[in-house]
C-alpha cells in the first residue's frame, strides 16, 4: 500500500523536483517507509511515490520503478495477489534470472511489457491504482482496480495535468488553484459523499473503478477505457447461470473465499483483521484462523451505548476462534479529539458517521500489524443491507401504480395536507409531535412512490438533504449513476438492480473510500477478500435465491460460517458500524457544532442556505427529529471548508 502522484507540464514549473517532493510529502502517511521521484524534463512528466513496504521490503521494491527494457516507468499503489503465478507464466519466455527482486511492482511491469497494458491488467487479481509512463509513445496511463479499492484523482488545472492518490497531493502543487464544484457539493449533501466521477474541486475527477485513462503532455483530452464493468460482467454471468445445487454453490463459494483469504494474508509484515462479530468479518477471520498456525490478531471498537455496541459479540467470536483479540471502547470525548483531523484525513467532504470508529480501529490495529483484512463487500454481494429488501418491495408497487397513480400520489404530496421539513422530508401539516412521529412513515412512503422511475425511488431512499431543501445555493444537481441505471433495472429483479447500483456507487465512493482514508492515515494497509473479482463473478452467476434471498440474506455466508462459529454468536439483526451521533451532538460535540452552524458564518461563506440548517439543528436539540446524520454532513463540510480555505473565501 502506497501513495502516488505526479504531473504533466513540469517544464512550466520553476523547480519541478521540489514540486514533486511537496506532492509526496502531502501523502507521506500513505508511505512512511521511503519515497522517490522520477522526472523527464524533455517529456515534461514527473512521477512521485511514497512507499509502505509490505511485499519485498528490500530496495529492489522501491519506486518509481522502470521496466527491464526501460520503456515504462510506473508508480503503483496496492497489491497484486497473483503476482507469483504471473511470474511463473512469464518465466517461460523471460527466464528465472530475469527478476531483480520479489516485488509485485516488478511483476506487473514485466506483464505490461509482455502483453501490453490492457491485456496485462485483465490478468491481475488485486487492488491497485497505477500511473504508467510510456517513454516510447510519451503517454501517461492511469489505472484503477475493478471495485475501486484504491483511490485515484486526476485532472487539469491551467496548463498542467495532475494525478494523485489523494487530493492533498494535488493541492500541494503551487500551480493548482482549488475552486469548489457546487454541483459536486449538491451531490454531497444528498448522499453524504461525492459520487465518482466528481470531486469537490472543479477540473479534478475520480477515475472510475475498472478503468484506464490515457493522456499526453500536450493535450487536454483524456481517453478512458472500461477494461472491466461490474454491470456488464453480472449481466453476462446471469445469461450463463450456475446449474448446480445449492450445496454445490456453497462449496464453490467457500473454496473461492478460502483462496482469496489465503492470497490476501501473504505479506512480509504482520497481518491481522477487523472483527465486529457479525457475519462478514467473522467469516473472514474464521477462514484466516482455520488456515493459520498462529493466533490471528483481531481488533474491534466498542461503545458504552448498547444500541451501537458490537464489542461483546466480537469478543465472543474471538474467544471461540481463539484469536489474539484487542478492543477499544470509544467515547464522545475521544471523538471530539479526533474530529479536527477529519478534514485532512478524508481530504474532501465525507460524512458517514462510521468514519469515526473506522479511524479508531485503524489506529488500534496499526499498533500491532501493518495489514488488516475486513469483511467489506459482503453486503453488496449477498444482499445484507435492509434497504435492498425494502426496495425490492417498493419498486413493484411503484411500477404497478403507473404514471397516473404516481401523479395522484404527487398531487397528494403537493396538497395542503403535507409540508416539507428542513431537510426535505415530508410531514403532515399541523398536528402534535406525537402524531407527526406516527405519520412520518406514511409521508416517507408517499414521497418514494411519487418518484418518476425506479432509479429515482432508490436514490431518494438513500438521500439525506433532498430538493427543494438541498442547502447549496444556486445549483442544479448533475446526473449520476443513480439516474442512468434504467437499463439494468429492466434486466433483473428489483433487488438485484439495487444491489448492483450499490456496487458501482456506495461501495467505492463511501465504504471503500472511508476505510482507505482512515487506514492510510495510520499507514495501515487494508485488504478485502470479499471483493476478489473471481469470487464476485461466480456469485453473480448464482440464482438470486441462493445469493441474495431477501427473506434470508447472506444465506450462503451463514452456511459457510456455521461449521466454524456457532450461529448463536453471529446470527442477529444487522447493526452497522455506527455511533450515537445525535447524542454526541447534543452533548460533548455541541459547542463545536454550534460554532460551525452559526448563521452569520454560513451566510458570509456564500455557499449554503443557513435557514434550513438552523431549523434542523434546533429540531435535533429539541429531540423533535432524527437529523443527526444530515447535520453531520453540514458539519464535516464546514470543518473541511475552514481547513482548506482558512481565509474564509472559498471562491
Amino acid at each position: 500500500m502506497c501513495g502516488i502522484a505526479g504531473s504533466l507540464g513540469i517544464h512550466l514549473d520553476r523547480d519541478p523536483e521540489a514540486e514533486l517532493h511537496r506532492m509526496g510529502a502531502a501523502i507521506v502517511h500513505r508511505g512512511p517507509d521511503s519515497g522517490g521521484v522520477w522526472l523527464d524534463r524533455d517529456a515534461a512528466v514527473g512521477l512521485v511515490h511514497r512507499r509502505l513496504a509490505v511485499v519485498d521490503l528490500s530496495p529492489t521494491g522501491a519506486q518509481p520503478m522502470q521496466s527491464a527494457s526501460g520503456r515504462y516507468v510506473c508508480v503503483f499503489n496496492g497489491e497484486i495477489y497473483n503476482h507469483l503465478e504471473i511470474r511463473r507464466q512469464l518465466e517461460a519466455s523471460l527466464g528465472s534470472s530475469h527478476w531483480r527482486g520479489s516485488s509485485d511492482t516488478e511483476t506487473l511491469l514485466a506483464s505490461i511489457e509482455s502483453f501490453g497494458l490492457e491485456q496485462a491488467v485483465r490478468g491481475w487479481v488485486g487492488m491497485f491504482a497505477l500511473a504508467l509512463w510510456d517513454r516510447q509513445t510519451r503517454t501517461l496511463a492511469l489505472v484503477r482496480d475493478r471495485f475501486g479499492e484504491k483511490p485515484l484523482y486526476f485532472g487539469h488545472s491551467g496548463s498542467r495535468f495532475f494525478f494523485g492518490s489523494e487530493l492533498k497531493a494535488i493541492r500541494a502543487h503551487s500551480a493548482f488553484s482549488p475552486r469548489i464544484d457546487r454541483e459536486a457539493l449538491a451531490l454531497f449533501f444528498r448522499h453524504n459523499y461525492i459520487p465518482q466521477p466528481h470531486s469537490i474541486f472543479q477540473g479534478i475527477a475520480k477515475l472510475a473503478p475498472g478503468s484506464i485513462a490515457w493522456v499526453q503532455p500536450d493535450s487536454k483530452n483524456v481517453r478512458i477505457l472500461a477494461y472491466w464493468s461490474a454491470v456488464e460482467v453480472a449481466r453476462s454471468r446471469g445469461r450463463q447461470p450456475f446449474k448446480g445445487s445449492y450445496d454445490e454453490a456453497v462449496t464453490e463459494v467457500r473454496q473461492r473465499l478460502i483462496t482469496a483469504v489465503r492470497e490476501q494474508t501473504v505479506a512480509d509484515v504482520p497481518v491481522g483483521a477487523f472483527l465486529s462479530g457479525g457475519i462478514d468479518s467473522s467469516t473472514v477471520v474464521a477462514l484466516m484462523q482455520a488456515n493459520s498456525s498462529r493466533r490471528v490478531q483481531t481488533f474491534t471498537i466498542g461503545f458504552g451505548d448498547d444500541r451501537f455496541n458490537e464489542a461483546d459479540h466480537a469478543k465472543a467470536v474471538a474467544a471461540h476462534l481463539q484469536t489474539d483479540h484487542t478492543e477499544l471502547y470509544l467515547s464522545g470525548e475521544q471523538a471530539r479529539e479526533l474530529i479536527p483531523q477529519l478534514p485532512r484525513i478524508y481530504d474532501e467532504p465525507f460524512a458517514d458517521v462510521s468514519q469515526l470508529p473506522t479511524c479508531f480501529v485503524s489506529q488500534l490495529a496499526r499498533r500491532r500489524v501493518t495489514v488488516s483484512l475486513s469483511g467489506d463487500g459482503a453486503d453488496e454481494l449477498f444482499g445484507g443491507y435492509g434497504r435492498f429488501a425494502r426496495a425490492a418491495q417498493l419498486i413493484p408497487w411503484h411500477q404497478r401504480l403507473g404514471v397516473r397513480g404516481r401523479r395522484l400520489v404527487k398531487s397528494l404530496i403537493d396538497s395542503t395536507l403535507f409540508v416539507t421539513g428542513p431537510t426535505g422530508e415530508l410531514r403532515l401539516a399541523g398536528g402534535s409531535a406525537g402524531l407527526q412521529s406516527r405519520i412520518r412513515p406514511v409521508g416517507r412512503l408517499a414521497e418514494l412512490l411519487s418518484q418518476p422511475d425506479a432509479p429515482a425511488l432508490y436514490r431518494s431512499l438513500l438521500s439525506y438533504w433532498k430538493p427543494p431543501r438541498n442547502p447549496v445555493r444556486h445549483v442544479t444537481e448533475p446526473p449520476t449513476e443513480f439516474m442512468e441505471y434504467a437499463n439494468w433495472l429492466a434486466d433483473g429483479s428489483a433487488q438485484e438492480a439495487v444491489q448492483m447500483l450499490d456496487v458501482i456507487t456506495f461501495l467505492p465512493d463511501l465504504v471503500l473510500a472511508k476505510v482507505d482514508r482512515a487506514a492510510m492515515r495510520y499507514s495501515l494497509e487494508t485488504r478485502v477478500p470479499m471483493l476478489d473479482h473471481r469470487l464476485a463473478e461466480f456469485v453473480w452467476s448464482l440464482p438470486v435465491q441462493y445469493r441474495a434471498n431477501r427473506h434470508a440474506p447472506k444465506r450462503i455466508l451463514k452456511d459457510i460460517l456455521a461449521p466454524l462459529v456457532p450461529p448463536r454468536l453471529t446470527d442477529r439483526p444487522k447493526m452497522g458500524f455506527s455511533v450515537p451521533i445525535g447524542d454526541w451532538l447534543r452533548g460533548p460535540l455541541r459547542d463545536w457544532a454550534e460554532s460551525l452552524l452559526d448563521a452569520r458564518l454560513i451566510e458570509r461563506q456564500g455557499l449554503l442556505h443557513a435557514e434550513p440548517i438552523r431549523q434542523a439543528w434546533q429540531e435535533l436539540l429539541d429531540r423533535r427529529a432524527d437529523v443527526g446524520e444530515h447535520l453531520w454532513g453540514v458539519l464535516t463540510f464546514q470543518a473541511w471548508l475552514g481547513d482548506v480555505f482558512p481565509g474564509g473565501d472559498p471562491d
